[in-house]
């Protein structure tokens, strides 16, 4: 695993090299651009979509441009995030069609944590254009927060099961979501299928969960260290983690293979090949995880566990084999969320997975704290909050709404969703 960040700064610069800025851009609506960065919007009036309409996008060094298609969306993808200028060309607005009085045009926006940035142009008296395009804003947001929430899951899961049966909580697990991107990028750039570096990234990312248990949570539970010097040593681990990536990986983004998906279209709904992907994978995932808890012996014993590890043991259970394969789980649970991070964001950065970290504890708080399905559904409630409340906030806003679900909760109903009163204190 050493070697894999030692080497993937070095493959990684062959394999991906700097492509060049294109000047002028095709109808991005329907077909796969060159960059992530999205500044796309619906043109729409009273009398339906306006199709063919020129919006030129123009800043920190890029100048492209793109017209609507039929149901009036466009898209204009861009290398990097920062201030751009959109104009709509009126001269090439259908007869009878005009910006609404006081549209600004052209207009400045700005990237801030996001890859998609919405802008919307009225026209006429902007009541039923207004009306329209919140909807298709709505629809939009919601499948994003929705995929964003299965993504947040899936580490989620992880951390939620850590929890349940251990009483740690993991700030480390931000960087074991971190290693599983640098894993798949860096088994990519030794020239593997994207597939089989994915895979390999999650089986590294196992071994990652098996390590940390074996050399360090089972001594220190052995010894009896209590779970405040052990969330602190939790801490200390998190910080060497992600300077030694940073150190071996280097501080720049990097794409994984096949990172610039193509956006699909279903009526209301555009979405990322690669998020709708990263959706349906979040799903099976989840639900094969839940069947695996239900249904099968190490599932109920892991409930055991989770509930009451000293009876637990008293029954027959292996409470330490039980632990470790928590980890082991949790462990490749959070390298796929990162793999998949890296394909939403896009890229794989040394600093990733703190950057959602807090999220995903807002999920575990939410839905209820060591129980799987809780961190499921807080999770997917953080998602959809997190996008849909940049219809009416600023973007750098968006997370610091998530995080206030979580104190909301740890007020007035700190056991979570579907947490139980008796877990708390």
């Amino acid at each position: 695993m050493a070697a894999l960040f030692m080497s993937a700064p070095a493959a990684g610069a062959s394999a991906h090299a700097a492509a060049p800025v294109m000047n002028m851009q095709t109808p991005a609506s329907v077909q796969a651009g060159e960059f992530q960065n999205r500044i796309s919007g619906v043109l729409r009036n009273a009398e339906g979509p306006l199709a063919d309409v020129r919006i030129t996008v123009t800043g920190e060094g890029f100048e492209g441009e793109t017209t609507s298609d039929e149901n009036g969306r466009w898209v204009v993808e861009v290398e990097e995030q920062g201030a751009y200028e959109v104009e709509l060309d009126e001269s090439t607005l259908p007869e009878g069609a005009a910006l609404a009085e006081g549209q600004e045009n052209p207009r400045t926006v700005t990237f801030a944590g996001t890859t998609n940035i919405t802008t919307l142009f009225l026209f006429g008296e902007g009541i039923v254009e207004s009306s329209s395009n919140f909807l298709d804003t709505l629809v939009d947001r919601a499948v994003a927060g929705l995929s964003f929430g299965l993504l947040l899951a899936l580490s989620a899961v992880g951390l939620s099961l850590i929890f349940g049966t251990t009483g740690l909580t993991n700030f480390a697990h931000g960087e074991m979501v971190t290693a599983g991107a640098v894993f798949a990028f860096g088994f990519a750039a030794l020239g593997l299928p994207a597939i089989v570096a994915i895979i390999l990234a999650v089986i590294g990312g196992a071994a990652l969960g098996y390590v940390q248990d074996a050399g360090l949570w089972k001594p220190l539970r052995k010894r009896g260290s209590g779970l405040i010097p052990m969330m602190i040593v939790s801490i200390g681990l998190a910080l060497a983690l992600r300077y030694i990536i940073q150190f071996n990986f280097g501080g720049a983004t990097q794409q994984l293979p096949g990172a610039q998906g193509q956006m699909l279209n279903f009526g209301l709904v555009s979405i990322t090949r690669n998020n709708l992907t990263s959706l349906i994978t979040s799903l099976i995932v989840i639900l094969v995880i839940a069947f695996l808890l239900l249904r099968t012996r190490v599932g109920k014993a892991t409930r055991a566990v989770a509930d009451n590890p000293a009876l637990a043991a008293a029954s027959g259970i292996d409470v330490d084999r039980v632990i470790r394969l928590v980890w082991v789980v949790g462990g490749a649970l959070a390298a796929l969320g990162g793999i998949l991070w890296a394909y939403y964001r896009p890229g794989v950065s040394f600093n990733m997975g703190q950057q959602i970290l807090l999220l995903i504890f807002a999920g575990v708080v939410l839905g209820g704290l060591g129980t799987v399905f809780g961190a499921l559904l807080g999770s997917v409630l953080v998602g959809l909050f997190v996008e849909v409340s940049t219809i009416w906030l600023e973007a750098d806003l968006k997370y610091v709404g998530a995080l206030l679900i979580m104190i909301v909760v740890l007020l007035f109903r700190p056991e979570g969703i579907l947490g139980r009163r008796e877990r708390v204190g």
